[in-house]
C-alpha cells in the first residue's frame, strides 16, 4: 500500500479542489446548483479521491488503472471551468489561473502514469 500524501500530484490535486470549492463554485448562479456546480465539484474531488483510492491498491497496474480515472476527471473538470466561463460564471483571471492548475495536475498525472506502466 502507497501512502497518497507522499505524491505531489495527490497535494496539488487536493489544492485545487480547495480552490474550487472555495473561489469558483460559490459564483456559480443559483441556478447552476444541481447541475453545473455539481458536475464540477464531482469531478474535480474526484481526482484526489481516485489518487488515494488507486494508492490503496496492491499491484502497479490497479494503480494506473485509478490514475487513469482521476485524469479523465481533471479532463471533465477542466470542460467544466471552460463551460463556466463562456457562460459569463468567471472573470477571465480566475479562469485562467484554475485552468493553469489543472493543466499542471494533468500532466503530472501522465508523468506518473508513465512511470508506473515503465
Amino acid at each position: 500500500m502507497r501512502d497518497y500524501k507522499k505524491y505531489d500530484v495527490w497535494s496539488k490535486a487536493h489544492k485545487l479542489t480547495l480552490q474550487v470549492y472555495k473561489d469558483v463554485l460559490p459564483l456559480f448562479p443559483k441556478s447552476e446548483q444541481f447541475d453545473l456546480t455539481s458536475q464540477l465539484k464531482r469531478a474535480t474531488y474526484s481526482i484526489p479521491l481516485n489518487i488515494v483510492e488507486g494508492s490503496g491498491r496492491n499491484t502497479d497496474k490497479d494503480f494506473a488503472h485509478f490514475l487513469d480515472t482521476a485524469l479523465a476527471s481533471a479532463q471533465e473538470a477542466e470542460y467544466c471551468l471552460l463551460l463556466a466561463f463562456d457562460l459569463g460564471y468567471l472573470v477571465d483571471e480566475l479562469y485562467q489561473n484554475v485552468n493553469q492548475k489543472f493543466g499542471e495536475v494533468k500532466a503530472m498525472l501522465i508523468g506518473l502514469i508513465k512511470s508506473i506502466r515503465k
